[in-house]
């Protein structure tokens, strides 16, 4: 049951960010001759000399450098690019043969930060699953196995000489236009692959860690790791308290804890995603915990 369920939102991921990518390249890459890099990117270069549709020549790529990397990677690569490779050129066609997707707007700059957002936000959506969006990727992934070469080199490596290829037939302005929208496209995605249930961790350091705990627990109702750790200037060996709580209960256990110990050294930090008990899997209660222990 769980494997499906899994399957089944990788596959609605890949779906999605895909028409993502499709539909931010016809409505404001494409209109506008935004330089872009990875398949895309080459796609763009090759219809500007040859006298066929932008989806095409990507379908062709893609296919290309997907062989090459089932062949060389392996059949787990490919399974996890064979949605990107065949759905992306598809989406594409069906998008750009919309009428009017090609003049949303007519500001070159608001087609660039728009056009940055999306590529990141989709692109983020296929990665996030565990997916591949495949394209120049595979030629990182390639040359890293041949060559081991570290990948982010061989990333920036290709891109830079697809967005290369696309400077012979662009103005400066276009290139300008197109790094922005790199630049944009990379700190969504980053954003994208952190994004889950925002919280808050809190490391509280205190002589009087044992009642901080059991109010913690008891109180607060938040799971507690307790940490051996040495204080630097008196040299003692206790433990700390380390405690992933919702944004409103913030106030409650600083107010909790300056209330037991006002010296308490407190440290607060936002963390952007939570897994495990308590967030993604059911909180057992600290009553019940204890319970279970008896028993």
């Amino acid at each position: 049951m769980k494997n499906w369920k899994k399957s089944i939102i990788t596959i609605a991921g890949v779906l999605l960010g895909n028409l993502l990518l499709a539909f931010t390249v016809a409505a404001f890459v494409v209109p506008y001759g935004i330089v872009m890099g990875g398949a895309t990117g080459i796609g763009l270069t090759i219809s500007h000399y040859v006298p066929v549709s932008l989806s095409t020549i990507i379908f062709v790529v893609n296919i290309v450098l997907f062989l090459m990397g089932a062949f060389v990677l392996g059949k787990t690569f490919a399974f996890t690019t064979i949605i990107s490779t065949f759905v992306y050129p598809i989406f594409l066609s069906a998008i750009q043969a919309v009428p009017g997707i090609d003049s949303l707007t007519d500001n070159v700059m608001l087609a660039s930060v728009y056009g940055g957002v999306l590529l990141g936000a989709g692109i983020g959506m296929i990665v996030r699953v565990g997916a591949s969006t495949g394209g120049t990727d595979i030629l990182a992934l390639v040359f890293n196995k041949w060559f081991h070469i570290p990948i982010a080199i061989l990333l920036y490596v290709v891109d830079f000489l697809v967005l290369g290829s696309q400077i012979l037939f662009s103005d400066s302005e276009q290139v300008l236009y197109g790094i922005l929208c790199l630049v944009l496209s990379t700190v969504v995605l980053n954003r994208v692959m952190l994004m889950g249930q925002s919280q808050i961790q809190l490391f509280i350091v205190s002589e009087k860690y044992k009642e901080i705990k059991e109010r913690v627990l008891k109180e607060i109702d938040a799971g507690v790791t307790m940490v051996q750790i040495e204080t630097g200037y008196g040299q003692k060996q206790q433990q700390g308290v380390l405690c992933v709580i919702q944004n409103r209960k913030l106030y409650s256990v600083k107010e909790m804890v300056q209330a037991i110990d006002p010296k308490a050294f407190i440290t607060i930090s936002q963390i952007n995603e939570v897994r495990g008990r308590g967030f993604t899997m059911e909180r057992i209660r600290y009553e019940e915990e204890q319970k279970l222990e008896e028993n």
